[in-house]
């Protein structure tokens, strides 16, 4: 395959097509040709250096090879490479500077365009019908053709589904080509990075300085990428099996009695659970590495409690340290000169949960050695694993959320040396979990440390399982969480997981209890909730989710051997737990899209997502071949429906409350589903769940085999590995016909155990009647009641479910509830989101007085009217009643001969003012308040032409300003983002607006407009008509 890459003034018009930014000046994309050997090259085969044939224009990228066959190292040129910083994403990054021999030659070439201030832009054309995925954790749709990200670890609580800069950075992209070939490629760079997938079947990477690019492929699978990927990453850790159990969490059980109460709770109700979580609450003033004296008084005998029910403990501890001299952490540190720096040389100091902190720099050796050796000391409290949380590193009351970019870490040579915060700012958190990790081995090497991490970079996996962050309670996060874990396994990150339920908010039953079905089968599987929420238990929402909630367990321990063998595949070949359905046949490009389902090795789950619609009144896309459904006599409306691939034997378990339960004697079971071939095989790891013994061999690795023969199914051990000796144990043989149906039969494991099949005609008696009796058991059974949708029955005005108006240039999520706002504003060409927030608060909104969040902020709207026909203007109208005979009227429009623009026309009118009052209501202001989103808020200004004709620019440092008089913008001003050359333009009647005021916040501004204040009457109402339309800008 020969990939082309279009000379500069193509790229040029390409990117303005789809808003991008455009190409600077002085960079140049030139066209690529395939390198091919010349004569002295071809007679040095084995020659590790390649390079494009001579003559070629600027921008031609040199290469090398690396790691092994199919794998190329890309730089801008010689120079270039020479100076590139150490590799944080390798696990050795000597081997991406070692040349491999070999005489392949790479048959996909980036073009490589050099600002004049270092900036570098690398470009890879792929042909048409090339699907995009990876990215790391992205929010969004599975297919990330058309998205955009930018690698910089954000605290991004409540994020969307077009935020772009979330807790972790993976500048890596997985392509699948048409034939169903794939590539990998990586932007080896630590610094905040561009991944623009915006333009068809196109890779754009964009960082601020050079870096190498790293292709893996094309390969026949992309299974086969993730595997030559992890050669260069590294592969997950060995998970200790406990943690591959049900873990529960909440933002905070506050005391060690609550603690033991909620897990008692669990083995009563016979609820399995492996796994409970202690939020900062249980610290001292949120002191890491201690406990409140009070409420956590002996923290080793709560531990030693809930090892004696099976039950593990794993403790949160933050990077922020607090500034306190007499707090032991604090003085040792300060002795040890471990923290970072600012650039006067001076410990940096932020605002965090204990007040004003500081960080240790764990760039250094020295402070990371410090930090593992805090860990080790506290591991002796009985820490069964750490929660890394807050590391990317999060600081309170900043616009960036983050440290100051030109604060100093003092790093080790060996990883970059000294450089300032935006060189590591990434790899924060994965330092941090390094260390952390490092502690837990140094305090018991007989034991795999168990580490959650909250940031995180490409790589992260070596030390940390991840989380999707602070997710929200609805549906719409419930639809993200699976292909967010599914992009974290594309992206190297197998062991990850959503907060089941939703962080932010309040669940209903319905969504919790379908939350827990999807996420009891997810690779790390944690209910979470945040301070202030109702009880976000599996109990918690009635007997009907409680039920849905055992039953989603009891599947996820069933499957337990399965997923523990998965692991132990993904530990050993890099090659994800959880993968997309197109795993199972790149070639279909309808299974590229599809994110309601997934594979757990050859089990497909398929759910819904779908308040309305159970799994099994969905349609699903299943691969092509023999797909046979099947259950452990669970089957739930508000449960996933489970597919065996035909050729498969899926090993299964008893149905277990905690790991500690099982034995290796316990009686097993193969399900197995034979391919048109009459054949079927699978595989088993089995090994002390914890600990490393398994690398010297003591496990027992087990390959099963059906075949059917003469109408006699043989089912056998065709091989072992390892030096453990096979159980003594009954092993139960299920054979799946189709539609539910199955055959089953006893015999030893070990032994050559056989079945004879029914005939074909008793075959189809016992699949119609599998089916017949599943019908009416879900009929009988009733699903989890919708609370939301009774609501919605009986105050329909007041629905929390957003409107959705898209058209022309615009997609607007608008909630007719409280303050009817507008919680989401997306301009489609550029993909950029200038609004997110919450149903209940921030985004567009508007009041009626001076005073912050005066009437019409908080008032329940209602939507009287809505045109959505085709041909007609896109417009919603909303009026909320702010009392006082007043009611608060929104126009919400996307223009018809205009779709470019979104026009908001407001008014406060008087409705039913008394006549007492002289048809004149009380004072009011019509405040418009929007709320922006700044993706990089370093990097933003607002700019306008007052009405004097000065010309002003508004950076954050100004914090808070307001314009009056000929001070004003002059009808518009603009929300600058210099990073992505992009502009949200406001235009407003300068005659309808006497006040304009800027806030700065946190990663937000506020950009409003007043009205004068004055009383209104049927005759004389307030009014501010204004639109919103995005440039580009250079």
């Amino acid at each position: 395959m020969v990939i082309t890459i279009s000379d500069s003034s193509t790229a040029t018009r390409a990117s303005a097509s789809t808003s991008a930014v455009p190409l600077p000046p002085c960079a140049r994309a030139t066209r690529r040709r395939r390198a091919t050997p010349t004569n002295s090259q071809g007679a040095a085969a084995g020659a590790a250096e390649g390079r494009m044939a001579a003559g070629t224009a600027r921008g031609d990228m040199v290469w090398a090879r690396v790691l092994e066959d199919g794998v190329f190292r890309f730089d801008a040129s010689e120079a270039a490479r020479a100076a590139a910083g150490p590799s944080l994403s390798f696990a050795d990054p000597r081997r991406r500077e070692a040349p491999r021999h070999g005489a392949d030659t790479p048959a996909v070439v980036p073009a490589c365009q050099v600002a004049a201030g270092g900036a570098q832009k690398v470009v890879i054309k792929l042909p048409p019908g090339t699907s995009f995925y990876g990215t790391g954790e992205a929010s969004g749709t599975l297919e990330r053709t058309g998205k955009r990200v930018f690698t910089w670890n954000t605290d991004a609580w409540g994020y969307g589904p077009g935020t772009t800069s979330l807790y972790q950075s993976h500048p890596w992209v997985l392509a699948i080509l048409p034939d169903g070939k794939a590539l990998g490629v990586l932007a080896d760079t630590t610094r905040r990075c561009e991944i623009d997938l915006r333009q068809k079947s196109t890779i754009k990477f964009s960082a601020p300085s050079a870096y190498p690019v790293i292709t893996f492929g094309p390969f026949n699978a992309p299974a086969d990428v993730m595997t030559s990927l992890s050669h260069a990453i590294g592969t997950v850790s060995m998970p200790p099996k406990w943690s591959v159990g049900y873990h529960q969490c909440r933002y905070s059980y506050d005391s060690s009695e609550k603690v033991l109460k909620v897990v008692r709770t669990f083995r009563e109700k016979g609820i399995p659970c492996d796994v409970v979580w202690m939020d900062i609450d249980y610290m001292d003033g949120f002191r890491c590495f201690t406990f409140d004296s009070i409420r956590f008084p002996d923290p080793k005998s709560l531990v030693d409690d809930l090892h004696s029910i099976g039950c593990k403990a794993v403790w949160m501890l933050d990077p922020g340290i607090k500034k306190e001299k007499g707090f032991f952490v604090f003085d040792s540190g300060s002795k040890n000169d471990v923290w970072v720096q600012k650039a006067d040389g001076s410990p940096f100091v932020g605002e965090v949960w204990p007040g004003d902190c500081v960080f240790p720099d764990f760039t250094s050796e020295k402070a990371r050695a410090w930090w593992a050796s805090l860990v080790k000391d506290f591991i002796s409290n009985g820490v069964d694993g750490i929660w890394n949380d807050m590391n990317e590193p999060a600081v309170s009351k900043t616009v960036t959320k983050t440290m100051p970019e030109s604060n100093i870490h003092r790093g080790d040579a060996d990883i970059g040396g000294v450089q300032n915060h935006s060189y590591y700012h990434n790899v924060y958190g994965m330092l941090m979990t390094r260390s952390t990790y490092k502690g837990m081995e140094m305090a018991n090497a007989a034991k795999r440390p168990f580490v959650l991490t909250r940031a995180g970079f490409i790589g992260s996996q070596r030390y940390a399982a991840t989380w999707t962050g602070d997710n929200l309670s609805t549906w719409e996060h419930l639809h993200m969480s699976l292909p967010m874990i599914l992009q974290l396994g594309l992206s190297g990150q197998p062991l990850s997981g959503p907060d089941i339920g939703g962080f932010g908010g309040n669940a209903t039953p319905k969504l919790f209890g379908r939350w827990m079905g999807l996420g009891a089968l997810f690779p790390f599987s944690r209910g979470h909730t945040e301070t202030g929420s109702i009880d976000h238990e599996p109990w918690s929402f009635g007997e009907e989710c409680e039920e849905v909630c055992r039953l989603a367990l009891l599947r996820r321990y069933r499957l337990l051997p399965h997923i523990y063998t998965l692991f132990y595949h993904s530990h050993t070949k890099g090659i994800p737990v959880a993968a997309p359905v197109f795993f199972a046949d790149p070639q279909d490009p309808e299974l590229r899209k599809v994110e309601t389902s997934f594979l757990l090795g050859p089990l497909l789950v398929c759910a819904s997502t779908l308040p309305n619609k159970g799994a099994h009144e969905c349609a699903h896309k299943l691969p092509k071949g023999i797909w046979l459904p099947f259950d452990f006599a669970d089957s739930h409306p508000d449960l996933p429906l489970l597919y065996l691939q035909g050729g498969a034997i899926l090993p299964v378990g008893l149905p277990i409350k905690h790991v500690g339960e099982a034995s290796l004697e316990d009686d097993l079971s193969l399900i197995i589903a034979l391919n048109e071939n009459g054949k079927a095989e699978g595989v088993l790891f089995e090994d002390a769940g914890d600990g490393y013994a398994f690398t010297q061999g003591d496990y027992l690795l087990t390959y099963y085999i059906a075949e059917l023969h003469s109408s006699v199914v043989t089912v056998k051990v065709f091989k072992s590995e390892g030096s453990w000796k096979r159980p003594k144990r009954n092993l139960k043989i299920n054979i799946l016909l189709g539609g539910g149906a199955m055959i089953s039969t006893n015999g030893i494991d070990g032994e050559e155990i056989h079945l004879t099949m029914p005939s074909e005609s008793e075959v189809s008696n016992l699949v119609a009647t599998s089916e017949f009796e599943h019908k009416k058991r879900m009929e009988m059974i009733h699903p989890i009641p919708d609370i939301e949708e009774s609501l919605r029955q009986e105050r329909a005005e007041l629905s929390k479910i957003p409107v959705d108006m898209k058209s022309g240039d615009w997609f607007l999520k608008i909630v007719p509830w409280i303050g009817g706002r507008i919680i989401s504003m997306t301009h489609l060409p550029s993909d950029s989101q200038w609004l997110h927030s919450r149903i209940e608060i921030h985004g567009y909104e508007e009041y009626s007085g001076t005073e912050y969040r005066s009437a019409g902020c908080t008032e329940q709207y209602k939507v009287i009217r809505c045109v959505e026909q085709s041909g007609e203007e896109e417009s919603i109208c909303m009026e909320g009643d702010i009392g006082g005979g007043l009611v608060l009227q929104r126009q919400i429009s996307i223009l018809k001969d205009n779709p470019k623009i979104v026009q908001i026309d407001s008014s406060i009118q008087a409705r039913s003012v008394g006549a007492g009052s002289g048809g004149f209501s009380r004072l009011v202001c019509l405040r418009v308040h929007p709320t922006f989103t700044l993706l990089h808020p370093t990097e933003v200004v607002v700019a306008f032409t007052a009405i004097n004709g000065s010309k002003q620019e508004i950076s954050p440092e100004a914090g808070e300003i307001t314009f009056e008089g000929d001070l004003r913008p002059n009808g518009e001003w603009m929300l600058v983002d210099k990073c992505v050359g992009l502009s949200l333009v406001n235009r407003f009647n300068p005659r309808e607006v006497s006040k304009c005021f800027v806030h700065w916040g946190t990663a937000n501004v506020k950009m409003e407009l007043w009205s004068e204040e004055r009383p209104v009457s049927n005759d004389t109402p307030l009014r501010i008509c204004h639109q919103y339309e995005v440039w580009q800008t250079s």
